[in-house]
């Protein structure tokens, strides 16, 4: 009988699942009017949006042009 190693991962990927679920959010942009037209930008710049390139990009212009999180 081997249900023994089938137990513990099923939890464990119901406990993933659970986190995944649970969407943390992170900084939001204090200026989103800005923040949508350097995303924009970077979707016309990029081949592939979403990419953590394009978002590096994103963040960093969002900022030069004066943006902010909070």
């Amino acid at each position: 009988d081997c249900s023994w190693h089938h137990g513990p991962k099923q939890e464990e990927e119901e406990v993933m699942a659970k986190k995944k679920a649970k969407k943390k959010s992170g900084p939001k942009p204090s200026n989103p009017s800005l923040y949508s037209r350097v995303k924009a930008e970077a979707k016309r710049k990029f081949d592939v949006y979403p990419s953590a390139y394009a978002n590096a990009w994103l963040v960093r212009t969002y900022k030069k042009r004066g943006g902010g999180y909070k």
